[in-house]
């Protein structure tokens, strides 16, 4: 898998090596086996003026971190985003109808719904990937009226949690274009200690008082990682611990 980094805008995708070029990679390692970066820049097909396709997918992956949060943009939002440069309408448009058929072909195969009673209901859902991880990625896991979970968990950002990452716009859009009840909150702790940090508390106070404004309950945090020994959870559920006031159930 190719590593990209952002070239230089005057260099055209013709003038780049062909082990850089992302259509000749899928055509070596197949489409299971590219970066984000070359999924895009297939997607994207051309670049913008004075930015070839590769440099442009780039800043894409730069700017949203995740192929989710990257989908929970607007048309709008990417056309115009001065950091992407000149993406314009139909290249956005094209981009987020492609992200949003994997969405839909990823809920088509979801199992029948399962109900969300417990934490270690969430931690038995994640666990094993969550625990995998060297680094910090933060979930959500949209729930209907009866708690039955409607999706997969979204994957909201990766990377060490704080408020910038994780931010109530992100959280809460997929939520409020789904209609969704309720969420339940998850990270890992990639360090093997699931203590909840202070800031992990913080954010959750920020998350369940934007919930209360947009009448999202927020019904538990939960905080995967690894004791040493196998001695203990493997989780903590901030509910459970009464580390913070959630909305309830």
């Amino acid at each position: 898998m190719t590593d990209y980094t952002i070239t230089s805008g005057a260099m055209r995708l013709r003038d780049l090596p062909a082990t850089l070029r992302p259509r000749e990679e899928m055509e070596r390692v197949g489409a299971s086996n590219l970066s984000d970066v070359s999924l895009l820049a297939i997607l994207l097909r051309s670049g913008t003026r004075g930015v070839n396709v590769v440099e442009l997918a780039t800043r894409l992956v730069k700017k949203y971190g995740t192929l989710t949060s990257l989908a929970n943009a607007s048309v709008e939002e990417l056309a115009k985003d001065p950091e992407i440069k000149g993406l314009g309408k139909v290249k956005a448009q094209t981009l987020l109808a492609a992200l949003e058929v994997g969405r839909r072909l990823h809920q088509e195969t979801m199992p029948p719904r399962r109900k969300i009673r417990t934490p270690a209901d969430v931690a038995n859902l994640l666990g094993a990937r969550a625990r995998s991880l060297d680094h910090e990625v933060f979930w959500v896991l949209h729930l209907d009226a009866k708690h039955n979970l409607k999706g997969a968990p979204l994957t909201v950002s990766q990377g060490i949690l704080d408020a910038s990452l994780v931010h109530p716009r992100e959280v809460f859009r997929e939520a409020i274009r789904t209609t969704t009840a309720a969420v339940v909150l998850a990270h890992n702790h990639p360090s093997g200690e699931p203590t909840p940090s202070a800031d992990d508390i913080r954010i959750t106070r920020q998350l369940i008082e934007a919930g209360r404004i947009i009448d999202i309950r927020v019904l538990d945090h939960i905080v995967i990682g690894r004791r040493a020994g196998g001695v203990g959870p493997d989780f903590v559920s901030m509910q459970e611990e009464r580390l913070v006031e959630f909305s309830g159930g």
